[in-house]
């Protein structure tokens, strides 16, 4: 599946020809019709003659609704530049062909429209004209075919000629990253509810996946999809699609939006994009200079802070970091247009190179290297970039941030991870599928985790002795790590034989904390004196850090901050409630007293312990089973 999009000034033909070329009019509002002219984006589609199905965005030709046209333009296989044969290269054709070269659209053929209405040495000079505007231009080898879309001369040569352009041209059907889908229209259909359409990327969508909608974040339910208006169960990624949504109302979702899987995509404020200024433009670039800005089916206000000179000239290229005026959702290799907004003139493109940046001060080499590094596209660099000498982070969020989510798999990983460059957490790559799971930490980042966790643990050790070890949620706080992160990483110390934990606490390995003699002893007269009250016992006569370990080796239970059992005594109580609760229907503070000699104090300590551990609810002056 390819999606092919038009482009040319209006009034050229374009609605026409693709009515011509499918037999569908994919001018589809009554203003349209009426008017005769394009305002919003149309679709259509056609089989070639080799079997490629394809898909036609029609695109507005209007100088007044170049934004329409330009959120139709960002998903594009191939291009047709429609230039009217009476009327040859005008404003729009102009300013379209730079889109096109902007957004690097290389494959495309230019249809010469309306052939009929001029003899074979007009014909030519108009060709000879557009040849000249391409050199230079990503459509330089187009190849040029002329027809009548009244007659349908020409048509047939200009289907021919698509099918040999898209034998050259990549197909993106194949791409096994997270789907996302920029949202062009949003509508209802009675019976079916919320309707989103665009042109598919990076990956496979399926009926019944859990979506959510950038950038609010809404999310929403896949309860059907078609292509070319036939249902299917999986679409492929370049392809328009129609996605019926559950779970979100149409007016919850604009054109701009982004469908995508929960957690694949963050939406963002700030953009690193390396720009090519147009060398017709107006005007240099200028630090904080306001556009527009156009990226995929979204428009957003932005501006700019030039990170590598004090201006951008007509013609020039450079790095610029882009602050939006509200977020969007994009990834690394994402093509935008900038436009000033008035008047409304395409200014400068180009690509991003970093979606999540952190805000950039001007003229910094090491952040121009960095930049370039991650332009070049070394899959393993960028990697490597992206893990940098931080903490474990999730595979899938690595790749999102690489950008490069089809080139990095385990076969990529391996040679880094042989080298020790990287470190993969949990299952080994071989067993598990990248994609899923899994968590990655550089070689520097670990070390200097070691170097943070070890003597953190020595430390605690030493000012508590006799205690296990640190509380997971100390150790986290210190780590500054999300409580998944610090699983992985105790994991991998585990492995390494460095620490031991459980689920309350982290030690180091080998660690046996044993009181001394004379502190043995009084633990021993402690229970002694708790045994002779088992009802009402004693508080234990020992310091913090004695009674600590007694209560970490399970010797005593706490149920307030001065009242302990032993758990023996607490077994037979515990019991006791369960089988008097069952039969009488509740047990009271009373009951409990009376039946064994215990005061209140420990009576009413008791029963609130087992509230606070769901074991009983009060309810009135008693207490049932939950």
């Amino acid at each position: 599946m390819y999606v092919i999009g038009t482009a040319g000034h209006v009034d050229h033909g374009k609605s026409t020809l693709v009515k011509a070329l499918t037999g569908i009019d994919p001018d589809r509002l009554e203003e349209e019709r009426r008017r005769e002219m394009t305002i919003d984006l149309g679709f259509a589609w056609l089989t070639l003659p080799s079997g490629r199905n394809v898909s036609l965005i029609d695109v507005p030709g209007h100088e007044r609704f170049i934004k329409n046209m330009l959120a139709g333009v960002g998903g594009l296989d191939a291009a047709l530049l429609v230039v009217a044969a009476d009327e040859a290269v005008m404003p729009q054709t102009v300013e379209h062909l730079a889109i096109l070269d902007l957004l690097e659209v290389r494959h495309g053929v230019v249809v010469l429209t309306r052939a009929d209405l001029v003899d074979a040495d007009w014909l030519a000079l108009v060709e000879e004209e557009v040849r000249a505007r391409l050199k230079g231009a990503s459509l330089e080898d187009a190849p040029i075919v002329a027809v009548s879309a009244r007659t349908g001369a020409g048509l047939d040569a200009l289907v021919a000629a698509l099918d040999r352009v898209l034998d050259a041209t990549p197909s993106r059907a194949a791409a096994i990253g997270a789907p996302r889908l920029p949202v062009d229209r949003s509508f209802t259909i009675g019976g079916f509810g919320t309707v989103v359409t665009g042109t598919l990327l990076d990956g496979p969508l399926r009926v019944g996946q859990e979506v959510v909608i950038l950038p609010a974040g809404r999310p929403a339910r896949v309860r059907g999809l078609q292509t070319h208006k036939q249902r299917c169960e999986i679409a492929l990624p370049g392809t328009r699609v129609a996605v019926n949504l559950a779970g979100v109302h149409h007016s919850e979702v604009t054109r701009g939006d982004v469908l995508a899987l929960p957690g694949a995509l963050r939406p963002t404020s700030l953009l690193d994009m390396y720009l090519r200024v147009l060398p017709d433009a107006p005007a240099p670039l200028e630090q904080n200079t306001a556009l527009d800005l156009f990226l995929g089916a979204a428009e957003v206000c932005c501006r700019l802070t030039l990170l590598d000179a004090e201006t951008l000239e007509p013609g020039g290229r450079g790095w610029a970091q882009l602050r939006l005026e509200r977020p969007l959702a994009a990834m690394p290799g994402d093509r935008g247009i900038l436009r000033v907004a008035s008047p409304g003139r395409t200014v400068a493109g180009g690509v991003v190179v970093d979606p999540h940046p952190p805000r950039h001060r001007r003229f910094r080499p090491e952040v121009i290297a960095a930049l370039e590094a991650r332009r070049q596209g070394d899959p393993l660099q960028l990697l490597l970039q992206a893990l940098g000498q931080g903490l474990p982070r999730p595979w899938a969020e690595v790749r999102l941030e690489a950008g490069r989510g089809a080139m990095l798999d385990q076969h990529t990983l391996a040679p880094l991870i042989a080298a020790g460059q990287v470190l993969w957490l949990g299952a080994l790559p071989e067993q598990a599928d990248p994609g899923e799971g899994g968590w990655l930490i550089s070689a520097a980042g670990w070390a200097q985790l070691e170097a943070r966790l070890l003597p953190a643990l020595r430390a605690y050790h030493k000012r508590y002795p006799l205690r296990r070890g640190m509380p997971r949620e100390e150790m986290r706080q210190k780590l500054r790590l999300p409580a998944r992160a610090l699983d992985v990483a105790l994991d991998e110390a585990r492995r390494r034989g460095l620490v031991a934990f459980n689920e309350t606490r982290i030690w180091l390995a080998g660690h046996d904390p044993q009181p001394t003699p004379d502190e043995l002893a009084a633990v021993d007269a402690a229970l002694a004196a708790m045994r002779r009250a088992p009802y009402g016992p004693p508080s234990p006569a020992l310091d913090e850090e004695l009674l600590a370990w007694t209560l970490e080796r399970g010797l005593i239970v706490r149920l307030a901050a001065d009242v302990f059992l032993l758990p023996e005594t607490y077994a037979e109580l515990l019991a006791w409630v369960r089988a008097t609760a069952a039969v009488e229907g509740s047990v009271s503070v009373g009951m409990l007293r009376d039946r064994f000699g215990s005061s209140r104090k420990y009576a009413v300590a008791f029963l609130e312990h087992l509230d606070e551990r769901k074991i009983t609810r009060r309810e009135g002056e008693g207490r049932v089973l939950r």
